[in-house]
């Protein structure tokens, strides 16, 4: 018995990708943009604070930037160890397509992610 979607040839990547679109261009801004606000405001709040020559304040204002920093990093990093496992896993999925013989009608979502621009 043929399946619904055996039936229906719809390349299903191409009507996702506006979606695939959107979603990249959200990981790229937190992969990005928020590292590089978190860093910028903490310099800013650092700034401040060596202008105002408290000590006490300073201290506190390179602690917040440290762990800025670190955050930023962490948030970078995440990003990417995301798109890696997602990869990992598309590919995985792709090699046991073919290594069952199934038909490609769903591709992986690392072809659909590619396409993506």
């Amino acid at each position: 018995m043929l399946d619904l979607f055996q039936m229906v040839d719809i390349n299903y990547c191409d009507s996702l990708l506006p979606l695939i679109r959107v979603v990249k261009t959200v990981f790229n801004i937190i992969q990005f943009v928020i590292p590089i606000a978190l860093i910028l405001f903490g310099t800013i709040d650092l700034g401040k604070a060596v202008i105002s020559s408290d000590d006490k304040e300073v201290k506190a204002a390179q602690s917040r930037l440290i762990k800025r920093c670190i955050y930023a990093i962490a948030i970078f990093f995440i990003v990417l160890l995301v798109k890696l496992i997602m990869n990992i896993v598309g590919d995985a999925q792709k090699g046991s397509k073919k290594a069952t013989g199934g038909k490609a009608d769903t591709e992986s979502w690392s072809t659909c992610w590619s396409k993506a621009k």
